[in-house]
């Protein structure tokens, strides 16, 4: 818990919203970071008792019973330049959902994620190119801002005992997306052409975008990428190149 406090930073100026208060344990450590602390819990009986832990907290804590996936983010937004920092110890399977969410659809909102996952999928968001655990959602994780592991969790420290070790995570977003929006379907189109057939050569992963040859193959002219070269072996910027080659007047 001291490692996973140490790596919080929330600015004064944002919004910290957890992520299911649960026993309120993480909660306490946050409260003290913030004078603009929301948390979210689904759970009635869990947040009954957050609601008794934390009724005369000073300052006080803005508790809502709600489901995270279907929340209006945007009621938090707090007057600019803040930002809403997300903090929270999740259930395995909200992962990907949420993750997913808060970098599509929140992304102008979001300034920093921090949360506990899975240690197979915190592997996967870092991950770079060439690796086992390099994927769709490292590159998905990447392109919206770096991601860092701070500490792995065994199993050992949860009650009750999961059958998997954890992972505390950081996502930090950019304040301006990389591409324009053409340029960003693209870029995920190319990723998932690579990645639903990781083992084949880039020339033959890229026949799914649908493009005529001689237009990928002028891409990877202009990106320097060989076309017998496996698309695993590409990292964000490589492809990023790519993406804006195959936009290219006359591409």
């Amino acid at each position: 818990m001291d490692k996973i406090d140490a790596a919080i930073e929330c600015p004064p100026e944002d919004r910290l919203l957890e992520v299911g208060g649960g026993y309120g344990v993480l909660t306490e450590r946050l409260r003290h970071k913030t004078r603009h602390l929301t948390v979210v819990e689904i759970d009635h009986k869990l947040f009954a008792m957050l609601e008794r832990r934390f009724a005369l907290a000073d300052p006080p804590i803005q508790l809502v019973k709600a489901d995270i996936m279907k929340f209006d983010l945007e009621s938090l937004k707090p007057a600019p330049p803040g930002k809403i920092t997300v903090a929270g110890n999740i259930p395995y399977y909200l992962t990907t959902p949420l993750i997913t969410r808060l970098l599509t659809q929140s992304n102008h909102l979001v300034r920093r994620i921090y949360l506990m996952i899975q240690k197979e999928v915190a592997e996967r968001l870092v991950a770079g190119p060439g690796t086992k655990a390099y994927g769709a959602l490292s590159l998905c994780a990447q392109y919206y801002g770096p991601a860092r592991k701070w500490v792995d969790v065994p199993a050992r420290c949860f009650k009750p005992q999961p059958k998997v070790d954890s992972a505390f995570v950081e996502l930090t977003l950019r304040e301006k997306p990389l591409l324009a929006p053409e340029g960003e379907k693209l870029f995920f189109q190319l990723v998932r052409s690579i990645f639903q057939s990781r083992r084949k050569v880039l020339s033959n992963s890229l026949k799914s975008l649908g493009r005529p040859p001689e237009q990928i193959a002028r891409a990877l002219e202009a990106t320097g990428v060989r076309p017998s070269i496996r698309g695993e072996e590409l990292g964000l910027q490589k492809l990023l190149e790519m993406t804006e080659a195959l936009l290219a007047p006359g591409a």
